[in-house]
């Protein structure tokens, strides 16, 4: 086990509950996410984002309010990230109480993550207008703030409207460390207006994560926002083993998982597959694989090249979590 620290680059973990094909019992999964949060706050991680999903195996997460919880209390230094708060489909006034009792329970160590969320079968169940989801996104991110801000909170907006409301608890830190997923053109000049940091999503080139990036700094910029000294993380899937040709396995048989379960879902991503071979796609242009030696000159290469500053992976096997800790980030010191 490695128990080291690394230069400017910050390293998370995009914590997903993946159930592929229903295999073992879903408690292990769980019980899994936890040990490796342990190992996480033991070597220092900056933070575990846990993300939420509905109706699906591709990750068996409804609430991240409850597993933070549960990782706070089994950790002491990793931040419990939320990657993301499907902010869309909660009471806004609901959603800033539970980040807020989650941050005071954690000592103060939430990382909120927004995203509006994309999946049909999600939208349609919770009764929410798909058409709507970034306005509604967009007003319960103004209202979650604006509660964590005011003494009492009166809003009047298109979905919202409130009197006076005393939403408690308030966070313990303040202010409270935010990001905005951010995948689209769209999204990332809104997020960049309003001088949001943001999340960058797992299902883009990193070429194409370099140019948004490139489009974020300018942004800020524009609308008078200091892109300096913001921490970006860049979500990667990983897929690590002693050998290359391994390696590209596991990538081969995650994106197969991933395109299969929740790409297909995303309209900008079935646009982007109907141009090449999907899981192609992945192997070749998305998803980090490779040996301990490969991958770790990569992050290098992305940090010098792309303004890599913040890695959060996303592990397509127990293995790859292992091996980037225990070889690559060594490599990295």
């Amino acid at each position: 086990m490695y128990l080291g620290f690394w230069g400017t680059m910050k390293f998370g973990v995009l914590q997903f509950f993946s159930w592929p094909g229903r295999r073992g019992d879903l408690k292990e999964i769980y019980d899994r996410g936890l040990e490796r949060a342990r190992i996480m706050d033991q070597n220092g991680y900056d933070a575990v984002w846990i993300a939420e999903h509905h109706f699906s195996t591709y990750s068996v997460c409804p609430s991240i309010h409850i597993m933070g919880t549960h990782f706070a209390a089994n950790t002491r230094n990793l931040r419990i990230g939320t990657g993301v708060s499907l902010a869309s489909f909660y009471n806004p006034l609901r959603l800033a109480e539970e980040v807020a009792l989650l941050d005071v329970l954690s000592g103060g160590r939430v990382n909120w993550g927004a995203g509006s969320g994309f999946d049909p079968t999600e939208f349609r169940a919770f009764g929410i207008d798909r058409e709507q989801r970034h306005a509604r996104f967009r007003e319960n991110v103004d209202i979650v703030l604006a509660a964590w801000n005011s003494d009492k909170l009166t809003y009047h907006g298109e979905f919202h409207t409130f009197e006076d409301i005393e939403v408690l608890p308030k966070p313990l830190q303040d202010p409270m460390p935010v990001w905005m997923a951010a995948s689209s053109l769209e999204a990332i000049r809104w997020s960049a207006e309003k001088g949001f940091s943001i999340m960058m999503d797992p299902h883009s080139s990193i070429e194409d994560i370099a140019t948004k990036r490139q489009l974020y700094d300018k942004t800020l910029v524009e609308h008078g926002h200091d892109p300096e000294g913001r921490d970006i993380p860049v979500a990667r899937l990983l897929a690590i083993a002693p050998t290359d040709e391994l390696a590209r396995r596991v990538a081969e048989s995650g994106a197969q998982w991933t395109t299969g379960s929740y790409a297909k879902k995303s309209l900008s991503l079935r646009k982007q597959e109907s141009e090449s071979d999907p899981v192609q796609r992945y192997v070749n242009d998305v998803i980090l694989w490779g040996s301990p030696e490969r991958v770790a000159d990569l992050l290098l290469e992305y940090e010098e090249e792309k303004q890599l500053n913040y890695l959060l992976c996303a592990p397509l096997s127990q293995l790859s979590f292992q091996l980037f800790n225990d070889e690559v980030l060594p490599r990295l010191s």
